[in-house]
């Protein structure tokens, strides 16, 4: 070969070599000039990953400082499928170190189109710790909270629950949850090709929820709770509720409904049986609703305790006849033996003298047909007729509690007027929102000091010799009335024959009194409110003022029923 082929064939190569050199060049170059950011966004969603930090929710603490909700340490397990080297030993791995099944896991591991994957929500911490020594590439781990109930059923329909990811889905927790919740942090970390964290590039610390304080006694609430499990089987109802309430402050101090349900399961629970049927659930209150009549009557001056009607067995009002519920002859009554009685004819003669525009502003004044205020999602302020759309009868059903629907904390909140001295306080379950203060409630004099003691009165002789004597507790006066009221029929109109609402509301000691105390029973086997519910009322009562140490102010009947 002639040394002039081969220099031409040296050539050729070496300029073969520079043509390629400066297409790498000039490919360098090019994506240093023109792709370089987009480049550089793709590095760095490779090897940076943000993490949420949980924010720790606040406990729900009860009165005395018991916790009704709480945040218990829990791991979250996660991965990252596009680091994830050998799906299938990955996945055996983590289902043995956790108790869950492999198979679950595989399809998570081996889908490539995601960079976030769950594999185990709030892990027992020591399973979770357990897996982390295996230091497997693509996985990682987070604290979290799971949201517990210690006491299980006890105030479960006040407290409600909170959900997988910490947030409030019923009750309180629904209702305060952005105070409970906080806010969440988040924190980016750097890894390597291989998925190993290498660093830390920027965090950002959560907020803490705030804790929460409130009215609720859960040594109250367990008893009352106790009480209506068995007063519900007593009289085979279909549900029993009770309300106990400081008249003084407001507080309730127990909200109860039976049956209840373990807030820690409520998936598995019904949603019918979730419902705290006191704030959300209305009832017509027959008879109990005759105080609002007779505080009308009482603050107008239209009678006293004193003044006399003579009544017929039934009284016609337009298309309706209405009698009361034991049969009898003519008789003179007083006003306060026409409560006593809970006579439907007297309290229907008192409200025809009162009027339909004065008896409707006596019910707005005491708050039906408005919600109360109460921190509690869902309220339902009942139903009441304005009174341009009532009809001729309205006058005759409405005084004895029919043909309007309250919710069982408005009817206790009634009453607590009465008892406060005509003052009606605001219902409440929050007492404090972290280191705040107490709230301070709405208070409103809605009646004068004598009208309310007059009914005081009239309330003491219903429980000492009328409807209501079920209900006497030995050592202290008590105050109170029977309701019995037939449900409304939705299917054939009208009422129903056979279901009824028994309920019985009152308070003690009459002098001081220191607890509003409010059952119904629903559909119970036997109807009347004096039966079914006043017993349960006593209980609760009478637990309730020894718990709270309120001294008796009978005391030589205490010492003689004892002695």
């Amino acid at each position: 070969m002639s040394a002039r082929r081969v220099n031409r064939r040296v050539r050729l190569l070496v300029a073969v070599f520079a043509i390629a050199f400066a297409c790498v060049l000039g490919r360098a170059g090019w994506l240093q000039a023109v792709r370089a950011g987009d480049l550089d966004r793709l590095a760095a969603n490779q090897h940076r990953e943000t993490i949420e930090l949980p924010a720790i929710r606040g406990t729900i603490f009860d009165r005395t400082g018991v916790e009704l909700a709480i945040g218990e340490r829990a791991v979250t397990i996660y991965a990252n499928p596009k680091q994830v080297r050998d799906p299938r030993a990955v996945a055996i791995a983590v289902g043995h170190a956790l108790g869950v099944e492999p198979g679950t896991l595989l399809p998570l591991l081996t889908d490539r189109t995601h960079g976030f994957v769950y594999l185990a929500r709030k892990a027992d911490p020591a399973k979770a710790a357990a897996l982390e020594q295996k230091d497997l590439v693509g996985i990682g781990f987070y604290p979290e909270q799971k949201r517990t109930y210690p006491l299980k059923t006890v105030a479960s329909e006040v407290v409600g629950y909170a959900g997988v990811d910490n947030h409030g889905l019923a009750g309180l927790e629904l209702a305060l949850d952005k105070t409970l919740a906080g806010h969440d942090g988040s924190k980016t970390i750097i890894r390597d090709p291989l998925g190993h964290v290498l660093s830390t590039a920027h965090e950002t610390q959560p907020e803490n929820g705030m804790d929460v304080r409130l009215t609720i006694d859960n040594t109250i609430q367990r008893k009352v709770e106790q009480i209506l499990a068995a007063t519900r089987a007593q009289w085979n109802a279909k549900a029993v509720t009770a309300l106990v309430l400081d008249p003084r402050t407001g507080g309730i101090l127990a909200m109860a409904v039976e049956p209840g349900f373990d807030a820690n399961r409520f998936p598995s629970v019904p949603k019918d049986r979730q419902r705290n049927r006191i704030v959300t659930d209305t009832y017509e209150p027959g008879s109990t609703f005759k105080l609002v009549t007779m505080t009308g009557a009482l603050e107008t001056g239209m009678v006293t305790p004193q003044t006399r009607f003579t009544l017929p067995y039934s009284i016609q009002v337009s298309d309706r006849v209405i009698h009361d519920a034991e049969s009898r002859g003519t008789e003179t009554m007083s006003v306060q033996q026409i409560l006593t009685r809970s006579s439907n004819v007297g309290t229907i003669t008192v409200a025809l003298g009162l009027g339909r525009l004065r008896l409707a502003d006596w019910i707005d004044k005491f708050g039906f047909g408005h919600p109360t205020g109460v921190e509690y999602p869902g309220e339902s302020g009942g139903i009441v007729l304005p009174p341009d759309k009532w009809s001729g009868s309205t006058i005759g059903n409405v005084p004895i509690g029919q043909g309007i629907a309250v919710t069982p904390l408005q009817m206790a909140r009634a009453y607590a007027t009465v008892a406060n001295g005509g003052v009606a306080v605001q219902p409440h379950l929050v007492d404090t929102i972290g280191d705040g203060d107490p709230r301070a409630v709405k208070k409103t004099r809605i009646m004068s000091p004598r009208t309310a003691e007059q009914l005081n009165r009239m309330l003491r002789l219903v429980v000492g010799e009328g409807t209501g004597v079920e209900a006497q507790i030995p050592g202290y006066v008590v105050a109170g009335k029977t309701g019995t009221a037939a449900k409304a029929d939705p299917v054939h109109g009208g009422y129903s024959t056979s279901k009824y609402v028994g309920s019985f509301v009152g308070f003690a000691p009459a002098r001081n009194p220191r607890v509003v105390v409010l059952v119904t029973v629903d559909e119970p086997s036997t109807i009347w409110g004096g039966v079914v519910a006043a017993p349960a009322f006593k209980e609760i009562t009478q637990f309730a003022l020894q718990y709270l140490q309120v001294p008796p102010d009978k005391p030589a009947e205490l010492a003689s029923a004892t002695g």
